[in-house]
């Protein structure tokens, strides 16, 4: 089973990130199971939620708490929640900003890849929502869920004009990871 957790804020689509994710997976024929953690929070406070994906059904409903991926949204977090918390050793942390890997300096024993996510939500669709785009760069960078699965996820959460620019942007951060 791989473990899924991403880290945002309020806002950012994080739960909606976990659910394609999620939906995803299954689009690929594998068994998955998304959920968020969070209380009362307002939009930025911080948000956590998980994606179990795996080949056989998933039983357990329990919280990720030793993830085999990170994806964070909000690098500001960095600064006040520990994101990097129970990363399994040779992990992997996707990030959105606009920052080399080394300036970020997480540390020896996972892998990290950045993508401008933002900065590609804004110029696609016009809003800076990062959550498709990370996980295009997600699909293009671990090949747990295939971009196809991405896009059928897309199409069955947004209306088609949004769906397309939600595409575009998952296909362009893919093919950033890809390239």
């Amino acid at each position: 089973m791989k473990e899924i957790r991403i880290h945002g804020r309020g806002g950012q689509g994080v739960v909606t990130a976990a659910e394609l994710l999620a939906v995803a997976a299954f689009c690929d024929g594998k068994y998955s199971q998304a959920f968020p953690s969070f209380g009362s929070e307002r939009m930025g406070a911080p948000v956590e939620a998980y994606v179990k994906i795996s080949d056989g059904k998933v039983r357990s409903k329990t919280q990720v708490y030793t993830p085999d991926y990170l994806i964070i949204q909000d690098p500001t977090l960095f600064q006040g929640v520990d994101v990097l918390k129970g990363l399994k050793e040779g992990g992997m942390v996707i990030v959105n900003t606009e920052k080399a890997p080394q300036e970020l300096h997480i540390g020896n024993g996972f892998k990290v890849l950045t993508i401008p996510a933002t900065t590609i939500a804004l110029e696609i669709l016009g809003r800076p929502i990062p959550n498709t785009t990370l996980l295009g760069a997600f699909a293009g960078a671990t090949g747990v869920v295939s971009l196809d699965g991405i896009k059928k996820g897309i199409m069955e959460r947004f209306p088609p004009p949004l769906a397309e620019k939600n595409i575009k942007a998952a296909e362009e951060a893919y093919k950033r990871m890809k390239g």
